[in-house]
């Protein structure tokens, strides 16, 4: 761990309580980070923290720790039911991480119980337990954490329980704006006190500071904490023993490419990325099938009751294989891992650095690898500029064989197989859409052909992108729809649909529909659309034009129309508008 310690705990400006260097010693953690050796006097100082440190460099330590000294310094000591304590994050993976190293420090400190809110567990539960044993120290996801606090009804009187709060860390801050939480956290925030110490901890603050001014933090000390080493010099923000590389592959070996790479480490730790649930699912059952003797899990974001058991069996391995989507990119520390790969590249810059962090993590040595197309290789200069993040390109990989027909023939061996393809196919062009880097990842450019075969498609979706579009080198000669389920109740209920289907085309006249498919790359995203609806109803309550003012205006409109279509001259549309103030005249 030479070159990322910064002396031993006893060096602290600060006295550490004895308990906790015990349990620090427990743990092997004999030397500090930077980042710890940096926070924790200030925070245990009342000062607010705003810390950006690569990923893998002990942030979750860097508050821990003052949380536990900040409550034993405390005057009045807290009762079962006061929270001196919040931590929020934006995955429940990641407070399942830090309530396990929380619950490793308050073995020795029986006198404060901690208490875990997140998703993936019943509501009325997690009431009953805080009404039961309480939570001086709570650990929680945003949205379960809200949804507490509107639990009056059921007895849960959290609000009151926060007012004795002394500490607030926002974890993975700036990843908590990016998925959505804004309104959340405001909610929360206003049932906090205002008297209290708050800490920000991310591995790309600085671009999101301002937004998270909003969190209470006043004059915050910020830290920065950035690799020694060569690339020193010019913030680099992934690990300086991260080893990152990339590989060029045209779609159609992609996956023949990923497979002969993982079966040539399978005694190894791999995390491998997916753009979305859909491919997770789908090519995470072929490689159960293709990787023999590896233990292969699947984890993303639409499990919602397996998802804790899953991240806590696979990181009790000392091998296997994670197939994920980016809910397991941010802060989640899993042991060991050798390899993180990047099958497809995230939506955004910062995520990759955030994918990459999985390995190398506190003085650790590790590898990542992005598989990119061949038009997508400017992608390389861009991660350099805007992320620091330079990568080296990979020799090709060895002893590469096409796997591909054993995937079709799992499609045709199963429908629930040939479906997975389906969807990961359509939602592969519709998560390539809303890349960030839409200059080099553009729709336009995707070989749906090539793609097609690299996804081991029998056929190819009927999807707007494909509109009008004929690909006669892609033809099948397989009956799709004579495909069977395995499951035989699925089959029995499929036979049904379409037996009903053809009824009713034999009872029923055709409809006739009027609406026109849009391409899923050129529609709004829900997110926009929820937007202009709150910007539209703030207009609305905030306009002062009184109902007769507006009435009058959609009148002028409708003559607008008229005039542009034709029915009505310039001479009558003169008439028409003038008409009104005239009357106002009069009367006046």
């Amino acid at each position: 761990m030479e070159n990322i310690t910064e002396g031993t705990w006893v060096s602290l400006p600060v006295k550490l309580n004895e308990k906790i260097l015990q349990t620090l010693e427990e743990m092997k953690f004999t030397h500090m980070t930077p980042v710890q050796s940096a926070c924790i006097p200030l925070f245990m100082s009342n000062k607010d923290v705003a810390a950006e440190a690569v990923t893998g460099s002990g942030k979750t330590l860097a508050f821990v720790i003052p949380i536990i000294e900040l409550l034993l310094k405390r005057e009045e000591k807290l009762k079962k039911k006061q929270v001196g304590a919040l931590v929020i994050t934006p995955t429940r993976e990641l407070a399942l991480q830090i309530s396990e190293v929380m619950g490793m420090f308050l073995q020795k400190f029986p006198e404060f119980t901690q208490i875990l809110l997140i998703g993936g567990s019943n509501p009325s539960e997690d009431v009953e337990k805080f009404k039961e044993h309480g939570g001086n120290i709570v650990i929680a996801t945003p949205g379960r954490l809200e949804d507490m606090f509107r639990r009056k009804s059921e007895g849960l009187e959290l609000a009151s329980a926060v007012r004795s709060l002394d500490v607030l860390v926002l974890d993975e801050a700036d990843r908590l704006l990016d998925m959505g939480f804004e309104a959340s956290l405001n909610t929360i925030l206003d049932y906090l006190p205002k008297q209290r110490r708050t800490g920000l901890f991310s591995a790309t603050q600085t671009q999101e500071l301002d937004k998270l001014v909003r969190a209470g933090l006043r004059n915050p000390v910020r830290i920065t904490v950035k690799e020694k080493g060569q690339a020193a010099a010019a913030t680099q923000k992934t690990p300086s023993r991260l080893s990152n590389y990339y590989t060029i592959c045209r779609a159609e070996d992609k996956f023949n490419n990923l497979v002969a790479f993982l079966r040539q480490h399978k005694h190894e730790k791999n995390l491998v990325f997916f753009s979305t649930c859909a491919c997770v699912e789908y090519f995470g059952r072929a490689l159960e099938v293709l990787v023999k003797k590896a233990t292969i899990h699947c984890i993303h974001g639409k499990m919602k009751n397996k998802r804790n058991s899953i991240f806590a069996a696979f990181r009790a391995l000392k091998s296997g294989i994670l197939v994920c989507t980016d809910v397991m990119a941010r802060g989640i520390d899993i042991p060991d891992v050798n390899w993180v790969l990047q099958y497809d590249p995230p939506s955004n810059a910062s995520a990759f650095v955030h994918r990459c962090g999985r390995t190398a993590r506190i003085g650790n040595y590790g590898n990542a690898l992005v598989f990119l197309l061949p038009m997508e290789e400017t992608y390389i200069d861009f991660l350099s500029i805007n992320q620091k993040c330079p990568l080296e390109k990979m020799p090709p990989i060895k002893d590469v064989v096409d796997v591909l027909p054993k995937v079709k023939a799992m499609a045709l061996a199963d429908r629930a197989m040939f479906d997975r393809g389906m969807r990961a196919f359509v939602s592969y062009v519709q998560a390539y859409a809303k890349h960030e880097c839409s200059l080099i990842f553009r729709v336009k450019d995707l070989d749906f052909v090539s793609m097609a075969r690299g996804f081991s498609l029998l056929r190819l979706p009927k999807m707007p992108e494909l509109k009008g579009k004929s690909f006669p080198e892609f033809e099948t000669t397989v009956d799709t729809d004579s495909i069977r389920y395995k499951d035989k109740n699925r089959q029995k209920q499929r036979q049904k649909m379409l037996a009903e289907w053809k009824e009713r085309a034999k009872t029923e006249p055709p409809k006739k529909t009027f609406i026109k498919n849009k391409a899923w790359s050129k529609q709004k995203s829900k997110k926009e659309r929820k937007k202009k609806r709150a910007a539209k109803r703030k207009h609305d309550q905030d306009s002062d034009v009184d109902e007769e003012h507006m009435t009058e205006l959609l009148e002028d409109t409708r003559l607008l129309k008229k005039l542009k279509k034709g029915i009505i001259s310039e001479e009558d549309f003169e008439q028409q508008i003038t008409k009104g103030p005239k009357l106002e005249a009069e009367e006046a």
